[in-house]
């Protein structure tokens, strides 16, 4: 799935996955390059910090809740992300890296309130971050009007 309409706020450059490769109740893999582009939104002064795989990790959850939600017949609904714990990566930069990424988050929690994953980032096998984030529902308005009525 290369599509990321309705599951994500996000739009164009933001939206820092490109590809899901599978999903199940508990479990999202992802693939992306959107750490090669030049014009990444999160690059300062022409470099991409590993610290911002967190969003990546957090983009996978919204995507696997959003999925999930689709899956069971409502609308995703909207959350801010609350809480990132116990991050760790193995290099300070990241956009030097050729090929892609893949990223793994687990879900640990899933209540009508807010979701917590533990979120895994590898390149070519090779772990370079993992870590834990939170998210609390919130009702974004322009995402809310985009994809609908989260309340059904």
């Amino acid at each position: 799935m290369n599509d990321f309409t309705g599951l994500l706020p996000h739009t164009d450059r933001a939206v820092m996955l490109e590809e899901i490769l599978s999903w199940d109740e508990h479990d999202i893999r992802a693939r992306t390059r959107a750490h090669r582009a030049p014009d990444n939104p999160l690059r300062h002064d022409g470099r991409l910090a590993a610290v911002h795989l967190v969003e990546f990790g957090a983009q996978a959850m919204a995507s696997h809740g959003a999925l999930r939600a689709r899956a069971a017949g409502h609308s995703p609904a909207s959350a801010l992300l609350v809480a990132v714990r116990q991050f760790e990566a193995t290099r300070t930069f990241i956009d030097d890296l050729e090929g892609a990424l893949e990223v793994h988050a687990r879900q640990l929690l899933a209540a009508p309130t807010g979701w917590q994953y533990e979120f895994e980032v590898s390149h070519e096998r090779e772990m370079i971050a993992r870590g834990r984030v939170a998210a609390l529902v919130y009702p974004v308005p322009a995402f809310q009007a985009a994809v609908g009525n989260s309340s059904d």
